[in-house]
């Protein structure tokens, strides 16, 4: 066998092990499962997504669990030895739902099961079901105000003798041949207070041989930090500001939740605190904290965040509860 024969040989050895090992890592990866449990109704805007409900996937090599979450989205994992286009059968057992089996196979399409409640909504109301009505949501968001307190004005020299060599001995001129002097000041608002719209500006003096070197605000802005460097005669600087005294309050919004069969639907704002809803139950008017929790007595409700960390409601309705 010639050289370059033997080179081409191992070259196609070569590539079939690397595919060999290509396809047996593949088939060794584990298979995920994606999809969504939702309210079976006929009605799109009914089609509630479900959270809490159980999946289990099963076949003949194994199975696996998963639960789905608030968007009623699951993920489910399958053992290492389950493959694409093998039978499987998925079980759906959620509270106040009937039992779903799905016969399907196993692949990457999304999965989206639809469960009948046990006790299926009724057109008629009963008269012995609690009204729930005028529902709306309460929230407050943090507003700061400023109170003008002020100007503050502060007036500074900078101390030097001009033409003096300076001989390495720094302070110095840029460039190092004059001897100069550097004053820094830090000019307090007073406890509670801010600077704004701050400025430093040379007012007597050869100004035109001085340079500003640092001016700058403390974290929370009381503090003005500045420092400035001469290399003639002295010379006199100026600070001005506005002062201000921030307060901050608490405003209470309002909106409505838009409402689907038995579901009230509602998004707040990232920034809202002590979120509650106001509704007439019964007849009586009551405002209801949601708290962590997300506790009411007569639905249950869960959250979705947003990507902007807005946050998303769903609240249904208990059973012996109707909205009116």
């Amino acid at each position: 066998m010639t050289k370059r024969k033997k080179i081409a040989t191992w070259v196609i050895v070569g590539i079939a092990g690397t595919g060999l090992t290509i396809a047996l890592t593949h088939r060794r990866q584990p298979v995920t499962l994606r999809g969504s449990v939702l309210r079976q109704d006929v009605d799109p805007n009914k089609q509630l997504p479900l959270a809490d409900v159980e999946i289990t996937a099963i076949n003949a090599l194994g199975s696996g669990k998963s639960k789905t979450d608030a968007a009623g989205f699951f993920s489910l994992t399958l053992p290492k030895g389950l493959r694409r286009r093998q039978p499987v059968v998925l079980q759906f057992r959620g509270k106040d739902y009937k039992p779903l089996d799905w016969d399907d196979f196993i692949s990457d399409k999304l999965y989206v099961a639809r469960m009948i409640p046990l006790h299926q909504e009724t057109i008629a109301e009963s008269h012995t079901d609690a009204g729930v009505a005028n529902t709306r949501i309460r929230y407050s968001v943090k507003a700061t105000t400023e109170a003008n307190i002020g100007s503050a004005v502060r007036a500074f020299q900078v101390v030097n003798t001009g033409n003096t060599p300076c001989d390495n001995h720094p302070p110095c001129a840029p460039g190092g041949k004059w001897k100069a002097s550097i004053n820094s000041q830090s000019i307090d608002a007073g406890p509670g207070n801010e600077f704004r719209n701050a400025r430093v500006s040379c007012i007597a003096g050869p100004c035109a041989f001085t340079k500003v070197e640092l001016e700058n605000f403390t974290q929370d802005r009381r503090h003005f930090n500045v420092s400035v460097r001469d290399w003639s005669d002295t010379t006199t600087f100026l600070f001005e500001a506005e002062v201000v005294h921030p307060m901050t309050s608490d405003l209470v919004r309002e909106t409505y939740p838009v409402i689907f069969g038995r579901a009230l639907n509602f998004s707040l704002p990232a920034s809202a605190e002590g979120e509650s809803i106001e509704a007439e139950v019964g007849g009586e008017s009551i405002i209801f904290p949601l708290g962590p929790d997300l506790f009411l007595r007569w639905a249950d409700c869960h959250m979705v965040p947003d990507k902007d960390q807005s946050r998303n409601y769903r609240c249904e309705l208990k059973r012996g509860y109707q909205f009116r």
